[in-house]
């Protein structure tokens, strides 16, 4: 039996609340337009940002109020917890395993912060063993989705036979700011929600969902201010360039086929990609990158339109739609984030 690592199940979980994107747009404007001489001409992103719904960790109203590190991050230790419970619940359900069966968990989040981490608060709760590994990682951003998975594939790959568990757990509407009049918040509060996904790997069995073959990542120089955070006093603040669609159609294509090229593959080679959704103008560079007829992306926007952006797991989203139609004999993940960088992951079928 060889070491190949496969995917045994994936899972989801969104918090109870609901935003309606045409709430969120009435209120963005009560909220904004009469101290944001731009806001009129922002506005549309609103309708034109191809989202109807998002779930959010606090209701709408609670975004009406000004809030500080302490009450943002007390939002997040909450409802991250209990949407990690329940994702990672539900694919160790889903693959057959009790809790004391992970040997190792890899989480990423970029969007709060908790020490202990998350999975250490929730150890007893879910019945994890003392001598599990824990590998919490921050930072990666809506790229996280792909590239944590890298992680986790690996460590499975190395340790064969190891139950590997991964979460991705983003609260990015705890990041909506009140007291920032910019563009990129604005953007921001029209675009990020809320969401987590958890998979099971193990490597030398045959009977996943698919096989994790091979990942890769490129970061591209001088690109720091195209996405990230700044942090003050009132929390996280969203950097978001304006340039972010173009820079895609210029500079992705080249990338991809790099990390393609290092593991012996070119893009013929690949029969559908899964794509992270960051936003209708990001897809549509994608198709265009991809060589793709524009719409061929139609679960990416289906996961945009129903769930908003919600960094890092979205991607995962993406996949659960795409196993339930079926998958070519390869498929290639594919996200970008923070860096600025780009990571890829292509996916075998399983005979």
């Amino acid at each position: 039996m060889d070491n190949n690592v496969q995917l045994l199940s994936l899972a989801t979980a969104v918090p109870e609340h609901i935003i309606q994107q045409s709430d969120a747009a009435e209120t963005a404007a009560r909220l904004f337009a009469d101290r944001f001489q731009d806001f009129r001409h922002l506005a549309g992103v609103f309708t034109n940002a191809g989202i109807q719904t998002r779930h959010a960790a606090r209701p709408l109203s609670w975004f009406t109020e000004p809030h500080g590190w302490e009450d943002r991050m007390s939002a997040y230790v909450d409802t991250a917890r209990r949407m990690f419970a329940e994702a990672a619940t539900k694919a160790l359900a889903d693959a057959d395993l009790a809790p004391d069966a992970v040997d190792c968990i890899v989480t990423v989040s970029s969007t709060g912060l908790a020490t202990p981490s998350l999975d250490a608060q929730l150890a007893r709760q879910m019945g994890f063993r003392p001598d599990i590994e824990r590998v919490p990682v921050f930072g990666l951003g809506c790229a996280a989705g792909v590239s944590g998975l890298a992680v986790a594939a690996r460590l499975a790959r190395n340790r064969p036979g190891a139950v590997v568990l991964f979460v991705a757990i983003e609260l990015c509407t705890l990041a909506f700011r009140l007291d920032e009049l910019t563009r990129a918040n604005i953007i921001a509060t029209a675009l990020f929600a809320d969401g987590a996904a958890a998979c099971v790997l193990k490597s030398g069995v045959d009977d996943g969902l698919i096989e994790i073959e091979a990942t890769g990542e490129h970061l591209f120089p001088d690109t720091l201010g195209i996405m990230g955070w700044k942090v003050d006093d009132g929390g996280f603040g969203v950097v978001l360039a304006q340039s972010l669609p173009p820079f895609v159609e210029a500079e992705l294509g080249g990338a991809l086929d790099s990390i393609l090229d290092r593991n012996g593959l070119s893009r013929n080679d690949i029969g559908r990609f899964i794509c992270h959704p960051g936003g209708t103008r990001v897809v549509a560079a994608l198709e265009t990158v991809l060589g793709l007829p524009t719409g061929t992306l139609d679960v990416e926007r289906e996961v945009l339109a129903e769930y908003g952006n919600m960094s890092s797991p979205t991607v995962l989203f993406v996949l659960q739609r795409a196993l339930r139609q079926g998958l070519p004999e390869r498929s290639a993940m594919l996200a970008m984030g923070p860096g600025f960088s780009a990571s890829c992951m292509t996916l075998r079928r399983v005979a």
